[in-house]
């Protein structure tokens, strides 16, 4: 492969956007640890399938989006491959199919694992991945992708991984999976509030241009201030060490006030800082969850 088709591709799978998949599966292996001893192999291969999901997901949209014509000349967000005609769409279409493809089949030995509760995981997983911006109802064209986003890269990434490493869900790991589920939908937020514009007129209906600019700022500030609310919480359940997470709070004053005065392609900053700011609490959650 030429350098330059290596560098293609890798701004195709959008490597800035992995934490996503990253930190859910860590804080799921943090509440695994208090149980018992962690399944290295499975955690791997766990953290391996998030990550394929994620890239499989961005290239996807990728194409989709490009098909669809929301992807125009005036984009305001990081580059898309297709659209900069850098990549064919239908290798584009392939890629993606083939990385998804690659998810579930390592998704096979965690069903071997963690039983037939993992498969049904797996594959609503894979088709929300597909459905966020394809097919005849696209989630993210529908206003839906934040609650995507939401139960797939929160609730679920977190819970899925506690569930393979001990068969069975609880309590704290639901509890656990808030604020991780409400950072990642964050991301997503500033996303969206950038390209109002450029979405409505493509027709892509998605929260933001639903509800307007004011609206999508409190939603942001709504989410970041559900995840660490919800600390108190969860460290009166899982111990005072979980109180680290509260560290990430300048961070979140940081991201919050930037966010009031940025529009437009200065977002690209606060999608930036909101993704750092999500990677930042989730390692101190997930130090402070470790038993």
């Amino acid at each position: 492969m030429r350098p330059r088709s290596l560098s293609v591709w890798v701004a195709a799978a959008r490597p800035r956007t992995l934490p996503a998949a990253i930190v859910p599966v860590v804080v799921g292996l943090s509440l695994a640890s208090r149980v018992g001893p962690i399944n290295w192999p499975a955690a791997m291969i766990t953290l391996l399938a998030a990550l394929l999901i994620q890239v499989g997901t961005n290239l996807a949209n990728d194409y989709y989006d490009f098909v669809a014509g929301a992807d125009r000349d005036d984009r305001l967000g990081p580059m898309r491959v297709t659209q900069a005609g850098l990549a064919d769409a239908a290798t584009v279409r392939n890629a993606a199919y083939g990385v998804l493809g690659a998810a579930a089949f390592s998704g096979l030995y965690l069903v071997a694992v963690g039983g037939w509760a993992i498969l049904l995981i797996g594959i609503l997983s894979l088709l929300c991945a597909i459905a966020y911006t394809a097919g005849p109802w696209p989630l993210a064209y529908r206003g839906l992708g934040e609650l995507f986003v939401f139960v797939f890269f929160g609730l679920v990434a977190v819970n899925g991984t506690l569930l393979v490493q001990t068969g069975r869900l609880e309590g704290l790991g639901f509890l656990a999976s808030i604020p991780v589920a409400c950072l990642v939908t964050a991301i997503l937020v500033v996303n969206n509030l950038r390209d109002i514009a450029t979405d409505a007129r493509s027709g892509k209906r998605t929260l933001a241009v639903r509800i307007g600019a004011g609206a999508t700022r409190l939603e942001y500030l709504l989410l970041i201030g559900a995840a660490f609310l919800s600390i108190p919480e969860l460290a009166s359940i899982a111990g005072p060490r979980v109180l680290l997470a509260l560290g990430a709070l300048p961070f979140a004053a940081r991201e919050i006030v930037a966010l009031r005065r940025r529009d437009g392609a200065a977002l690209n900053l606060s999608l930036a800082g909101t993704a750092r700011l999500h990677l930042i609490f989730g390692a101190l959650l997930s130090i402070g969850l470790i038993a």
